[in-house]
């Protein structure tokens, strides 16, 4: 696919060894699911921003991406997906929060299928068609309010947020099949990552580590 499209393949700051060096780096912050550095070696994530912050795709940072949203760090974005498959492949994914469409990118490459929501239209129409250019044929979008899920489209096995919620919306806890995963950032001003699992009696929460994201904002735009 790269070797065909030089602007995916990308040169310089967005070249291939880039890419590598961000792969060597996650590693380094303690990412070890190969399946979920793979998929991020393959997707060029800096077609995702602005020309003008290509050059800045692969550091280990947030970006902004228009709207007042942002596309997540490469280790926020490793650490989700390694969350998310918990090193079993993935079946059904729902992601909350399209954005730019890397993380779903990502996710395309962990999932049989992938069902994203977004409430921003102008977002989630240039996230389409970024995921048409990469092929990711499996991949499902919907602009809708993120925090009523995907209806009509049954259980997932995994479910990830990319905003801040305040609560774990009922509508998204009901979309988790039994012994199903949702990765989700909780909180305001401050913030931590959860993993919620749900078991045949219950939802387990576990709080793991501190992030900031955007908030999970109700309607759409």
């Amino acid at each position: 696919m790269s070797a065909m499209n030089p602007r995916l393949t990308g040169i310089g700051m967005t070249s291939q060894r880039t890419r590598v060096r961000m792969i060597e780096r996650l590693r380094q912050q303690g990412i070890q699911d190969e399946v979920v550095l793979t998929s991020m070696r393959e997707i060029p994530r800096h077609i995702f921003v602005d020309d003008a912050l290509a050059s800045r795709a692969y550091e280990d940072c947030s970006l902004p991406i228009g709207f007042a949203q942002t596309i997540s760090s490469p280790y926020t974005v490793a650490r989700m997906s390694e969350l998310a498959r918990s090193g079993k492949p993935l079946k059904k994914v729902l992601e909350i929060g399209t954005g730019c469409g890397y993380q779903t990118a990502v996710l395309s490459r962990l999932a049989t299928e992938v069902y994203t929501v977004e409430r921003i239209g102008p977002l989630l129409a240039r996230a389409r068609r970024k995921l048409v250019e990469l092929k990711c044929s499996n991949v499902r979008t919907q602009h809708a309010d993120g925090s009523q899920g995907f209806p009509d489209a049954g259980l997932f096995d995994c479910i990830l947020l990319t905003a801040a919620a305040t609560h774990f919306p009922q509508d998204l806890l009901d979309h988790l099949e039994i012994g199903g995963r949702m990765v989700a950032p909780l909180g305001s001003e401050e913030q931590h990552l959860y993993l919620i699992e749900r078991t045949p009696q219950e939802f387990k929460e576990t709080c793991l580590e501190s992030v900031k994201f955007v908030p999970l904002l109700p309607g759409l735009s």
